[in-house]
């Protein structure tokens, strides 16, 4: 282990990292089972299909009210409160019989997990240096996939013992023991609530929004593109598996064998920011995945499809951490927490509808169309991160980073020594 990779870990394991690869786990047990719970309590097909837009939709409605709370009791407070309802809300989904409470409670699911994620990188973007902010930022993004790899295996051990909802109560028990190592974790500083700059106040979303329009409308749907065919990415490579005719078995297989791909690379990914600029991953990772998708559905096998799989997979996993990183980058210091909710916003709208955009398009053309647009969206995202990135982000390229390292080394010896 790298002497750097320790000191992110010290610095932001116990009271970030643990405790979010824990609640991960459990969000990741309960994923393949909200359908069919919502089968089991008598929804339709199309309603239980619907039930993970639930998560989408709470998240989009949690992003700026979870800056309001992290101003109000820290980020550590704002994690705390989101493990514990979240605790609440899968309990109630282990017991209840009516869909509605179902999906009321995955709504508060999805806030829960807007509020855990604006907290999280938030708190790293205060307390991590800026020369670690990426390999931080990519490491907390490799927590958030390893937790939800393990969730599934966990959760399939428990409902062969006790049946289907049991995965929830994998989920409560993670979330519980997420928020107490993250109470027990030592205090730091970021941990706290504290002001949102030096002697002010939180400017508000609106106000921040007026500040940064021309970001937020610029690079910020540049960043929308990245989580758009992310999301394209976990509905498109089914969807094509069963047009294929492969069958549920095989797929779970393909997409297994492309998720170690997309795990194992995250560290290497914030390594490169870090020393090469942000560039360096920001438009590889979007030109591997627009042309990944674009190669889908030439593919007429699984040993096609999964070679194919493993090219996009690579493609998200280099980009690890990248929203994160360029929002911390480009946040201001005065109440980063107002322009990390609307940055988020974004991201997760483009999140929302990229599964939704090759389906639309599949109802009056054929599948392989509405896949190759989702490709084509991911290379218009690279050309719009190439423009906009070195525009909003001081640390876009290698010369950029050298630059802020140099000024660092002139401070540090400006600094009287004792």
């Amino acid at each position: 282990m790298s002497s750097t990779l320790s000191t992110v870990l010290r610095q932001i394991g116990p009271s970030v990292m643990l405790p979010m690869l824990v609640y991960e786990i459990g969000h990741g047990a309960v994923m393949p089972v909200i359908a069919l719970v919502a089968l089991d309590a008598g929804a339709s097909t199309t309603v239980a299909g619907l039930m993970l837009a639930a998560i989408g939709i709470g998240t989009i409605l949690g992003d700026v009210p979870a800056a309001w709370l992290a101003n109000r009791v820290g980020e550590k407070g704002a994690m705390l409160a989101a493990m514990l309802a979240s605790a609440v809300a899968m309990a109630s989904c282990l017991v209840t019989g009516s869909v509605a409470a179902l999906a009321v409670a995955l709504l508060v699911l999805g806030a829960c997990g807007a509020t855990m994620h604006l907290a999280r990188q938030s708190y790293v973007a205060d307390v991590v240096a800026v020369h670690h902010r990426a390999r931080a930022m990519s490491t907390l993004g490799g927590v958030f996939r390893i937790g939800l790899f393990i969730g599934p295996f966990v959760g399939a051990g428990v409902i062969s013992i006790w049946g289907t909802r049991s995965a929830f109560a994998v989920a409560v028990v993670a979330s519980l023991v997420a928020a107490a190592i993250l109470a027990l974790a030592p205090v730091t500083p970021g941990s706290a609530a504290r002001p949102a700059g030096a002697g002010h106040g939180p400017v508000g979303v609106r106000e921040m929004f007026r500040r940064h329009r021309r970001l937020f409308l610029t690079l910020g749907i540049a960043v929308a593109s990245i989580g758009a065919i992310r999301a394209a990415r976990v509905a498109v490579i089914p969807l094509w598996a069963d047009h294929i005719g492969l069958d549920a078995a095989t797929t779970s297989l393909v997409f297994g064998i492309a998720n170690f791909v997309d795990m194992a690379l995250f560290y290497p990914s914030g390594h490169v920011m870090d020393r090469l600029g942000r560039l360096w991953i920001a438009v590889p990772c979007m030109v591997v995945l627009g042309l990944g998708t674009l190669a889908l559905p030439l593919t007429d096998g699984v040993v096609g499809l999964t070679a194919v799989a493993m090219v996009m997979a690579f493609g998200n996993g280099i980009g690890s951490g990248i929203v994160m990183t360029l929002g911390a980058d480009t946040s201001p210091e005065l109440d980063r927490r107002s322009f990390l909710a609307i940055f988020r916003l974004i991201n997760d709208v483009g999140t929302s509808l990229g599964p939704v955009v090759p389906a639309a398009i599949a109802t009056v053309a054929p599948l392989g169309v509405g896949i190759a647009v989702m490709g084509g969206v991911g290379l218009l995202g690279a050309a719009g991160l190439a423009r906009w990135v070195p525009r909003y982000s001081t640390y876009a390229t290698r010369a950029m980073v050298r630059e802020h390292h140099r000024r660092r080394l002139e401070e540090r010896a400006e600094i009287p020594q004792p």
